[in-house]
């Protein structure tokens, strides 16, 4: 796995307060038990790779954290706030600002072009439309698919719209990405281009990334893997390292 590199010294994970945490997350879908005691943290500036087959609950988990589905037991922490226990207006706010979203097809827009979609998000947050669109094209420049800007998602390769709802994702300069295959619907050339783009353009923004996925290849960019199983999660390998 790649190695965050920073010639300042690692301070120890038990010293820093992570940045969005769950624990003893439980949920459940009529018989199936999705979750069961479920946990992990993740802190600023690093991408964990969440692994497990199918089914395994990685995706439920995901969806638990970014506060779109309420656990039925445990807590999710962000910011020192208890996520769990917020209003649905106020996670409906935090979506908006705090936290971007890449998922396994996009779901880009179809009416809109590329630029309109990634303008999207500052639109909704009361953004004017001329400088909306200036950051927006700005973004699709920075993940190289500046020449969509004016083509709706049916005009462009599976890449492109995947680097555009990447820009998407990353417009606002949210504090934490959410990543659900972000790669599933791409060949392995595009998908290690979008991940390369992807994670770079993370890193260098500062957003932490929580990448749910189960292809090796995609983990090996992460700082680190937690893997779920029937409902439970385990670290993998070595516990986070922590940079100021």
């Amino acid at each position: 796995m790649n190695g965050t590199t920073n010639e300042e010294s690692p301070v120890a994970a038990s010293e820093v307060t992570p940045l969005l945490s769950g624990t003893g997350l439980r949920k459940t879908f009529g018989q199936t038990q999705a979750l069961d005691g479920a946990a992990m943290e993740l802190y600023s500036g690093e991408v964990v790779a969440v692994m497990g087959p199918s089914g395994s609950g990685k995706s439920t988990l995901l969806h638990c954290l970014a506060g779109i589905v309420q656990p039925e037991a445990g807590e999710v922490r962000y910011a020192g706030r208890m996520l769990s226990a917020m209003p649905d207006r106020e996670r409906s706010a935090l979506r908006r600002t705090d936290f971007g979203f890449v998922f396994q097809f996009g779901q880009l827009v179809p009416e809109l072009t590329c630029l309109e979609n990634v303008a999207l998000p500052l639109r909704l947050d009361g953004v004017r439309r001329r400088p909306a669109e200036k950051l927006a094209r700005e973004w699709l420049d920075r993940l190289e698919v500046g020449d969509t800007a004016d083509k709706r998602p049916g005009e462009v390769s599976g890449g492109q719209g995947q680097r555009a709802a990447i820009a998407r994702a990353l417009v606002t300069e949210p504090r934490v990405l959410f990543a659900d295959e972000p790669t599933g619907a791409l060949d392995s050339l595009n998908g290690e281009r979008v991940m390369r783009l992807f994670v770079g353009a993370a890193k260098e923004s500062g957003a932490a990334v929580l990448l749910v996925t189960h292809e090796p290849r995609v983990a090996a960019y992460s700082d680190r893997e937690i893997v779920v199983r029937d409902g439970k999660s385990r670290q993998v390998g070595f516990a986070p390292v922590l940079r100021r």
